[in-house]
């Protein structure tokens, strides 16, 4: 069902300003505005009543959730507090949901009835463009213009859908290895600068009865970090885009070899046994209690890392690198992507009074000072456009250190599938790995069983 949003630019406030006693004795006769006559010289006038503002309640869905988040979680609240003064009356509700559970179910359903909350955690690419396409997503072109915010991002491409903006990135991130930088200097481990070096290392570290890569792979999401990469290695980045334009093909023999590498670290070891049985925080308690020794995950966990009461004596002896490539001095490929921020309601958008909370909380939320405190607090790249100085400035931790490298060495980037894909490939594809990792389906068969749903949806025009 489409909708238009219908978005007022006037804001209007609801106050009432009364004196006491207007119909009484004490009081004068209603002037043709409703205002009160001056009363009769010898009698008593009464003070206007303090002007207020009728209450009203916005809802924000989001998933900071857990001790993980709780940074993130503190800069929320901060600009609630701020946006919550500077509108009357204006009392936000949070909502937290777990993000896989907000974008496959909950998110889903309501924008399915047309009734999401005011403001929500959202994937740009595509989910906000399909809800944008619905009309159910405010279009904050025009606001950008406004706020003079539209040229500040370092890219909005995975909200930009026909010209149209339809949220925007709380922070930027790309995915590589966490490792156990005092393991490698007392074991004499270099960081690999190809992935046979990488695939020796882990070896090493299996044979010390170790477990060399962290992995919880009860949500699919997080292994398929290790395989996309992988993939994106072996195939080339470009071929992901490809799939649903049908210029590519899951069943690809590079990408097939790219899920056929991950069985074969699977069938090796190098995962901990019943991985699938693991959540996601179970793999960084692997990694903190010297139990595993690397970790494939995206540059915000570093906040982990870096907070004492979560990483205990492990601070300060964690470092990260990019997964290495195929080949010595080979390009550096690396998941990079800015996909991950809030949408707000187009339906929201036409009460006045929260189109301007709206506004207000994007002045509150995306500026430096938020940016800089994001990756100073939480780890999380800056969307933004800060200066290399402030960042440096900013963050002096070794571990972000390692990460600003990283992001240095990388020759190309790409966004993760799931940006490039429907909602029904990724939801096949969470599935599809599990049932490799759980030897249920070789990664060729399970491979063909996601090109024919890759084929269906496209098919549907999804």
């Amino acid at each position: 069902m489409k909708k238009s949003a219908s978005i007022l630019l006037s804001l209007a406030f609801i106050a009432t300003t009364a004196l006491s006693g207007c119909s009484g004795s004490k009081g004068g006769t209603a002037g043709p505005a409703g205002n009160s006559q001056p009363p009769d010289s010898n009698k008593e006038t009464s003070s206007p009543a303090p002007e207020t503002a009728e209450p009203f309640e916005m809802t924000i869905r989001h998933t900071q959730l857990g001790e993980a988040k709780k940074f993130r979680l503190a800069i929320l609240e901060d600009v609630v507090k701020k946006t919550e003064a500077a509108i009357p009356g204006l009392k936000f509700k949070l909502d937290a949901v777990d993000s896989e559970v907000n974008r496959t179910e909950k998110l889903r359903g309501e924008m399915a009835a047309g009734s999401p909350p005011d403001i929500f955690d959202v994937f740009g690419s595509p989910d906000a463009g399909l809800y944008g396409k619905e009309g159910l997503v405010l279009d904050l072109t025009s606001i950008l213009d406004e706020l003079n915010l539209k040229d500040k991002f370092t890219s909005l491409d995975p909200f930009t859908h026909n010209g149209k903006i339809y949220g925007l990135p709380i922070g930027g991130s790309i995915e590589g290895y966490f490792y156990n930088k005092a393991y490698f200097e007392e074991k004499g481990l270099s960081i690999p600068k190809t992935l046979d070096e990488l695939e020796k290392i882990a070896e090493t570290i299996k044979a010390d009865g170790k477990i060399p890569f962290a992995q919880g792979s009860k949500d699919g999401w997080v292994p398929l970090m290790t395989t996309n990469n992988l993939w994106s290695y072996y195939a080339g980045p470009e071929i992901t885009y490809g799939f649903k334009t049908g210029e590519a093909k899951w069943t690809d023999p590079k990408v097939v070899q790219g899920f056929e590498k991950h069985r074969e670290w699977v069938d090796k070891g190098y995962f901990k046994k019943g991985e699938l049985g693991l959540e996601y925080a179970d793999m960084r308690n692997q990694v903190i209690s010297g139990e595993a020794i690397m970790m494939m995950d995206g540059s915000w966990a570093n906040s982990v890392f870096t907070d004492p009461q979560q990483a205990g004596d492990m601070v300060g002896k964690i470092g990260f690198f990019n997964m290495p490539p195929l080949k010595e001095n080979g390009e550096v490929i690396v998941m990079q992507d800015t996909n991950n921020g809030y949408g707000f309601s187009a339906k929201a958008a036409e009460d006045p009074r929260k189109l301007k909370a709206i506004k207000e909380f994007i002045k509150n939320m995306w500026t430096e000072e938020m940016q800089i405190r994001g990756l100073k607090e939480d780890g999380v790249l800056p969307a933004m456009k800060i200066d290399q100085a402030q960042l440096t400035a900013a963050s002096s931790d070794p571990l972000m250190q390692d990460i600003f490298q990283a992001v240095s060495e990388i020759d190309i980037s790409f966004p993760a599938f799931d940006a490039l894909v429907q909602s029904s490939v990724k939801t096949a594809l969470n599935i599809g790995i599990q049932q490799v990792i759980g030897g249920e389906l070789e990664p060729a068969k399970m491979l063909g069983n996601l090109q024919k749903e890759q084929e269906a949806a496209n098919a549907s025009g999804d």
